[in-house]
């Protein structure tokens, strides 16, 4: 694990949980794909909550809620700047990072701005408090 990590914006790449993947039972990703770490809450143990958002190449159908990459951003992040990628913001993996069985690779590949994560944070926080964020635990 590296000093900084877990960090809001750095991006990992995770075995996301999709929610509708998780009302079917299921309790691993299938794959690997890069995430963001949008929030980080430390409790009064000091275990470290992550909030975790994918990212996907497909664009999102309209009944989701997704942001596009800046390619500015995806560079920042290491990742393809050459194609479209999305924040997908309606729905998170909730994790702890010290019973997480999932979070293998603690390394990040690379980091959003703070001012990118600020304006994703912002909109997963109106989902949640609108009640229709979809969260998959993961612990």
């Amino acid at each position: 694990m590296t000093g900084d990590f877990p960090q809001p914006g750095q991006v990992i790449d995770y075995h996301y949980l999709w929610k509708w993947q998780d009302q079917r039972g299921e309790t691993e990703g299938r794959k690997k794909r890069p995430s963001c770490v949008v929030v980080v809450a430390v409790d009064h143990n000091g275990l470290h909550h992550l909030f975790i958002a994918p990212i996907t190449t497909k664009e999102p159908p309209n009944d989701r809620l997704a942001v596009l990459i800046p390619e500015t951003e995806a560079r920042r992040a290491k990742l393809d700047a050459d194609i479209r990628l999305w924040v997908i913001v309606d729905e998170v993996n909730y994790d702890i990072l010290e019973q997480s069985y999932t979070l293998e690779d603690r390394v990040p590949r690379g980091r959003f701005s703070s001012v990118f994560v600020e304006h994703l944070a912002s909109i997963i926080k109106k989902i949640h408090s609108e009640r229709t964020l979809g969260i998959a635990a993961r612990n």
